[in-house]
C-alpha cells in the first residue's frame, strides 16, 4: 500500500500551510462570514498565495491526487467554476454573476490547498475545525451572556436569534452543527488522549446552546443527520456513549438558556444578571460533561471486554442513508402545502421556540420559482446570480430573496443541466473517494469528516450556505481531507 503522505523536504512548511487553511474559515467568520465583496476578495487573494506556496513547497503528487475519484471531484468542480464564469455572458446581473464566480473560484482554490496540505496533518483536521466553530459561535454566545465585555450586536432582521458574527442565524446554526458533530466524534474516538476527548465533550455544551439560540430548524435537523451518519460509520458503544454525553449535556444547557428570557430573546429584566447566571451554569455543565467523559475513558480501559461494536443490522449504512433522506424530504413535503407567513405578522418570527415545531417557511415558493426558471432555461440556466431577478418577476409572496435556499435547485435554475451535472459529478467524486478512504483506512478513521460533511450537505440543500464562505470553507476543508485520505492507495482506485 502506498503511503498517503507524499515525501517533502519541508514537513514543517506543509504542516504550517495546513494549519493556515484550517484557520482561514474562523478568521473570515469575523468579517461577516465573507459574504460581501471586500473580505471575499481578500480571501480569494490569500488563497491564491497559499496555492503558490503549495506549488513551491510541496511535491506534485500532493497537488494532484492519484485517486481517480478524487480527480473526478476536482475536475468537476473546476468545470463548474468555468461554466459559472461562462454564464456571466447571459446572466441578467453582472455584479451578482461575478460574485458567484468569485465564490466558486475561492472554494476551488481552497479545495486544492486542502487536498495538498491536510494529508500531512490528518489528525488535526477534526479538532481544528471543531475549535474554529467553537470560537465563532462562542463569541456570539458570549455577546449575549456578557454583552458589556463581548460586543456582538445582533442584526435587527435576526429578531433576537443568534446571528453574530456571521450575521445570519441559520448559518450560525449550521456552523454549530458541524462543530457539534465533530466534537461528538472526537469524544468518542478511543485512539485520542482522554483529556482531548474530555475537552470535546465540554465543547459540545456551548455548541448545542448556540444551535438552540439560532432557533434554526434546519440546523437541528442537520445535527441529527450528522449524528446518524457518525454512528453508522463508527457503530461502537464507545462512540454511542460519547454522543449521548454530548447530547444530554447540550440539552441541559439549552434548558438553562431557555429559562432566561434575556438570553433567549434578548428581552427580559436584569439582562446582565441573567447572562452571568447562565454563563456560570454553562461553565459548570461543561466541567461536568468533561468529568463524565473522563470517567467513560477510564471505564473503557477497565471494561474493554464488554465494550465493542453495536449490534446493528448488516445493511445499517443504507438504513442510515434512508433515515437522513426522510429527515430532509418529509418536512419539505409538509412545508409544500403551507403558506409563507410574512415576517411582520408571523408569531414564529424571531427567537420563538414555537418555530421549532412549525414547518411554515417561504422556501417552497423559492424552490418553485427556481424550478420554473429551470424549466424555461433547461440547458444553460438563467445565468449565475440570476435567481434574484427571476424572483422579483414571479414571486407569489412579497418577501425579498437573493438565493433559492438550496444549492442543488439554485444551480439548476442558474446554470441549467450542465451546471447540475457538474455539481452531481463533484458530489459523486467526493462520495466515491470517501468510500475509497473507508476501504483503505477504515470507516472509523474518516467517520468525523464524513459525518460533518453530511451535516453540511444536508443543510446546504435547504439554505443558502454556498453564499456564506466562512461556513462553506469548513465543508471544503472536510471534503479536502477526505479526498486526501482517499489517496492512501492511488494505484488501486
Amino acid at each position: 500500500m502506498r503511503s498517503p503522505l507524499p515525501t517533502t523536504r519541508r514537513p514543517a512548511a506543509a504542516a504550517g500551510l495546513a494549519l493556515l487553511a484550517l484557520a482561514a474559515p474562523t478568521v473570515l467568520a469575523f468579517f461577516k462570514g465573507g459574504y460581501f465583496d471586500g473580505p471575499r476578495d481578500v480571501a480569494l487573494a490569500l488563497t491564491g498565495l497559499l496555492l503558490a506556496a503549495c506549488a513551491l513547497l510541496l511535491p506534485v503528487r500532493a497537488l494532484w491526487p492519484r485517486n481517480r475519484h478524487a480527480q473526478l471531484a476536482l475536475l468537476a468542480f473546476a468545470g463548474l467554476t468555468a461554466w459559472t464564469a461562462w454564464s456571466t455572458r447571459w446572466a441578467p446581473l453582472n455584479d451578482n454573476a461575478w460574485a458567484t464566480f468569485e465564490r466558486d473560484a475561492l472554494y476551488l482554490g481552497a479545495l486544492v490547498v486542502a487536498v495538498a496540505t491536510l494529508r500531512y496533518v490528518p489528525r488535526a483536521v477534526e479538532p481544528a475545525l471543531a475549535a474554529g466553530a467553537l470560537v465563532v459561535v462562542g463569541y456570539g454566545l458570549l455577546g449575549r451572556l456578557i454583552p458589556d465585555v463581548v460586543h456582538a450586536a445582533p442584526s435587527i432582521s435576526a429578531g433576537g436569534r443568534l446571528d453574530q458574527p456571521l450575521t445570519y442565524w441559520n448559518a450560525m446554526g449550521a456552523l454549530g452543527a458541524l462543530g457539534f458533530v465533530l466534537s461528538a466524534r472526537i469524544a468518542g474516538d478511543d485512539t485520542r488522549p482522554a483529556p482531548h476527548r474530555a475537552l470535546a465533550a465540554a465543547a459540545a455544551v456551548p455548541l448545542a446552546v448556540a444551535i438552540y439560540l439560532t432557533f434554526s430548524r434546519g440546523a437541528l435537523a442537520a445535527t441529527a443527520a450528522g449524528l446518524v451518519v457518525l454512528l453508522a460509520l463508527a457503530p461502537s458503544y464507545t462512540q454511542l456513549r460519547a454522543a449521548a454525553i454530548a447530547v444530554e449535556a447540550g440539552i441541559i444547557g439549552c434548558a438553562v438558556a431557555a429559562a432566561a428570557p434575556a438570553v433567549r430573546t434578548l428581552h427580559g429584566a436584569h439582562p446582565a444578571l441573567q447572562g452571568l447566571a447562565v454563563l456560570v451554569a454553562l461553565l459548570a455543565l461543561m466541567g461536568l460533561a468533561a468529568f463524565v467523559q473522563l470517567w467513560a475513558c477510564r471505564d473503557e480501559r477497565v471494561g474493554a471486554s464488554r465494550l465493542g461494536r453495536l449490534p446493528l443490522p448488516p445493511h445499517h449504512g443504507w438504513v442510515a442513508a434512508l433515515l437522513v433522506a426522510a429527515m430532509l424530504v418529509v418536512p419539505v413535503a409538509v412545508a409544500a402545502g403551507s403558506d409563507a407567513p410574512s415576517a411582520s405578522s408571523d408569531p414564529r418570527f424571531g427567537a420563538s421556540t414555537s418555530r421549532l415545531a412549525s414547518t411554515d417557511s417561504p422556501r417552497y415558493h423559492y424552490w418553485k420559482v427556481a424550478i420554473d426558471t429551470f424549466a424555461d432555461h433547461p440547458l444553460k440556466g438563467v445565468g449565475a446570480g440570476g435567481f434574484a431577478v427571476r424572483w422579483l418577476e414571479d414571486r407569489p409572496v412579497r418577501q425579498p430573496a437573493q438565493d433559492a435556499h438550496s444549492l442543488e435547485i439554485e444551480t439548476l435554475a442558474e446554470l441549467g443541466i450542465v451546471g447540475g451535472l457538474l455539481l452531481v459529478l463533484m458530489g459523486a467524486g467526493i462520495a466515491l473517494a470517501s468510500r475509497d478512504a473507508i476501504r483503505d483506512l477504515g470507516a472509523a478513521t474518516v467517520a468525523g469528516p464524513i459525518a460533518a460533511l453530511s451535516a453540511y450537505a444536508f443543510h446546504g440543500a435547504i439554505d443558502w450556505d454556498w453564499e456564506m464562505p466562512a461556513l462553506t470553507l469548513v465543508g471544503v476543508a472536510l471534503a479536502g481531507a477526505l479526498l486526501a485520505a482517499s489517496d492512501a492507495d492511488g494505484d488501486r482506485a
